[in-house]
């Protein structure tokens, strides 16, 4: 498997600069940041401080909420989602690492509101790629990039926090 490494120190800037725009431009009123485990809630821990939000930060895991549940069935690392009870209302940051074909951001959505309807969703991933397969897309991306079929994005962490681009020894 061949490796190419991206500058996480340059994909958290643009991701924050990109956030702090959308706060802006949509007005988000004291928002909840919330992470998807597990690389969406490390790029969230990292956000959250950069933000300086005051809210606690929230940490979501979609393992029971995903689409294809059925056919893999029960994930031996299910980790508790920890998120207010109430989110009737609330201005959310969804977190996310890559976004790829949309079923994890789908399966999340699916989640939150099962703890009420949040006033908007602000949805942020570090990288956006090709691949989409449902209508949903990113408000705030640290980077987009294209992959050829046979590659994949790897996120290691949560200390030291690195990413990489990964293409798989068939495909090579």
């Amino acid at each position: 498997m061949l490796t190419s490494t991206l500058n996480i120190t340059e994909l958290l800037d643009n991701l924050e600069t990109d956030i702090r725009q959308q706060i802006a431009l949509r007005r988000l009123n004291t928002p909840l940041l919330i992470g998807i485990h597990s690389g969406g809630a490390w790029i969230a821990r990292h956000m959250h401080q950069r933000l300086g939000l005051t809210e606690p930060l929230g940490l979501l895991d979609i393992t029971f909420y995903r689409d294809d549940f059925s056919q893999i069935g029960m994930h031996p690392n299910v980790k508790a989602s920890q998120l207010p009870p109430h989110l009737e209302g609330r201005d959310i940051i969804l977190l996310d690492d890559v976004f790829y074909t949309g079923r994890t951001i789908r399966a999340a959505l699916n989640e939150i509101f099962d703890y009420g309807r949040p006033n908007q969703v602000l949805l942020a991933v570090l990288i956006e790629r090709n691949g989409r397969q449902i209508p949903l897309q990113p408000d705030c991306r640290g980077a987009r990039i294209e992959l050829p079929e046979g590659q994949r994005i790897k996120l290691t962490g949560p200390e030291p926090l690195a990413i990489e681009v990964q293409t798989l020894a068939c495909a090579a």
